[in-house]
């Protein structure tokens, strides 16, 4: 599985796919909190990092589906997959260490956005008038949010050998699994008897609850039970086709 880790970490970055990841990221959320007069933070009255968490999910909604729609897609579509499935290694192995490479390379992306957070610090009146505490649990729920995201890119990539394809099911499934239950929770035989309910089985409910720093086992258990779901049904699929 390490070995095929850092074939994918590898294979990102001496292709543009990486950098485009990083640099689109970067961008797009440099705009936004410093340029975009409705967003900037320049024009809060309190030192925050709240532009950041409630836009990231947006963009990683179209960005992770382009890490991995092409981890197995690109496979089948060269051949290249019979030849890995041959290869004295286990399916979960190839599952694991496809979904790592994604899940660091998002990391990665997020790495630079705590300049963001040493310069809001720096900016507060007094110096370091920032909740921390959110901002630490902020980046947990966005790293457990990323997680999530990549196990359904990987899973909808095995089934299809059109990259595009498997990018649509993948943007479509997240923003399902992000926004869906909550809207779902609005329909008049919900609203106002289970709606409550129906919002817990979306990944908004909890992203929300950890970006107000209430890090409780029941958001990040959320959180472990939706990647390992959709890494299941990606091994049963790469299992699938063994015969």
């Amino acid at each position: 599985m390490w070995d095929l880790f850092k074939k994918e970490i590898g294979s990102f970055f001496h292709s543009l796919i990486g950098y485009m990841v990083i640099g689109s990221f970067m961008l797009l959320m440099g705009l936004m909190m410093w340029v975009f007069p409705d967003f900037s933070i320049l024009y809060y009255n309190y030192a925050s990092l709240e532009q950041l968490f409630s836009l990231a999910p947006m963009i990683f909604l179209f960005l992770i589906p382009a890490v991995t729609m092409r981890s197995f897609s690109e496979e089948m579509q060269s051949g290249t997959l019979e030849l890995l499935l041959t290869k004295p290694i286990r399916e979960w192995e190839i599952v694991g260490g496809k979904f790592l490479a994604a899940l660091v390379l998002c990391l990665i992306a997020l790495l630079p956005t705590l300049l963001y957070y040493i310069s809001i610090y720096q900016l507060g009146s007094p110096v370091g008038n920032i909740d921390s505490g959110a901002v630490f649990g902020s980046y947990i729920g966005l790293i457990s949010l990323a997680a999530g995201f990549c196990a359904i890119g990987l899973f909808t990539s095995t089934l299809s050998k059109n990259q595009i394809v498997c990018f649509l099911l993948a943007a479509a499934v997240c923003y399902f699994f992000y926004f869906g239950f909550y809207f779902v929770s609005k329909l008049p035989v919900f609203f106002g008897k289970t709606d409550d309910l129906v919002q817990m089985f979306g990944m908004d409910y909890h992203y929300t609850a950890l970006s107000k720093g209430l890090i409780s086992s029941n958001n990040l258990f959320y959180f472990l039970s939706l990647v390992f779901f959709f890494l299941f049904l990606t091994y049963e699929s790469l299992k699938s086709r063994r015969f």
